[in-house]
């Protein structure tokens, strides 16, 4: 798998995590507390990390685009 490729299904990832975080029966589970509270804590720290692994690999994604650009 490529960089971009990984970068690509991490971002994927990301955006269907974000929607359960905003989903309205995710938010009426909290509310009602039929689940651990600190499962949105969880559910926000996952975004977090995620969102800093993106970066990661992004990093390496722009090096290799700018060095493939310069040859």
């Amino acid at each position: 798998m490529l960089p971009i490729e990984i970068l690509q299904e991490f971002n994927s990832c990301y955006v269907k995590i974000q929607a359960i975080a905003q989903d309205e029966n995710w938010l009426l589970l909290i509310a009602d507390k039929k689940i651990d509270p600190e499962a949105a804590t969880h559910l926000g720290d996952t975004l977090h990390y995620l969102s800093e692994v993106m970066g990661c690999v992004e990093e390496i994604v722009e090096v290799k685009f700018n060095q493939e650009s310069e040859s």
